[in-house]
């Protein structure tokens, strides 16, 4: 029960990485505000609720600031203010800068490193006065190496790894630690416009030997792991940083 009386919140969390990270949590004791703009998160939180587990569902847009502070308010009243934020909500709508529109450019920005600053804001304050925290945004190995006709979704990560070194000084002194989860191909639905660029998934996954040198994807409880490590106080010395989740594929 390492996160026993913790809260949190986590986005994007009706399915895939971020659903599996508020498994693990609600496993380790933590009651969890699941966030999503898909309204399945009320059967995801339904489902870990059945389980035994302290889990609520808050239907949220992360890139709009009034839906985040309504989420913010929610977790608040529902068990208290968090100890736990994890960014995990993204979109990756692929194209080059030449097939991207400005439309596409200015919501995957907004979706993937707005949203951090939104929901960091609005949770801070409060983390301050339990006198500590844990914050969690999700790079990418993208956040390291680039990728082509990804040109929006690869420099959005690299941003957020940025965003999280700037959090981290900036909060240290308020005993609040912000990490960067660095995953590789994960095997989720949200990688499927991405696997399209190279024929489909099924293509990607004859070729996994050529990305990841462990030979195989990642699976979303693995990234869970690594968010539940930082989350805890086994990780109390870790601020700043970014963990690549990837099988090797950044080693190379």
């Amino acid at each position: 029960m390492r996160l026993a009386g913790k809260i949190a919140i986590v986005t994007g969390a009706a399915g895939g990485i971020g659903y599996q990270i508020a498994k693990r949590f609600t496993e380790e004791g933590a009651a969890v505000v699941l966030a999503d703009i898909d309204s399945h998160g009320e059967a995801a939180a339904e489902q870990l609720a059945l389980a035994g587990g302290r889990a609520l569902f808050c239907q949220t847009d992360v890139s709009d600031s009034a839906s985040v502070q309504r989420l913010a308010q929610f977790a608040a009243a529902q068990f208290g203010a968090p100890d736990i934020l994890v960014n995990n909500a993204a979109i990756n709508i692929p194209g080059s800068i030449l097939e991207l529109t400005e439309d596409i450019w200015d919501r995957t920005y907004a979706v993937n490193v707005k949203s951090m600053f939104l929901l960091s804001r609005a949770v801070i304050p409060g983390m301050r006065e339990k006198g500590g925290g844990a914050i969690i945004n999700m790079g990418s190995a993208n956040s390291y190496v680039a990728e082509p006709r990804l040109a929006a979704y690869v420099s959005s990560k690299g941003a957020i790894l940025m965003l999280t070194k700037a959090m981290a000084l900036d909060c240290a002194v308020d005993r609040i630690r912000v990490n960067c989860i660095c995953p590789g191909w994960v095997d989720t639905a949200f990688n499927d416009r991405h696997a399209e660029l190279f024929g489909g998934r099924e293509e990607v996954l004859k070729s996994i030997d050529d990305i990841h040198p462990i030979g195989r994807t990642i699976m979303p409880v693995e990234i869970a792991h690594t968010a539940l490590f930082l989350a805890s106080d086994e990780s109390s010395a870790i601020t700043g940083a970014g963990i690549p989740v990837d099988g090797g594929y950044t080693a190379k």
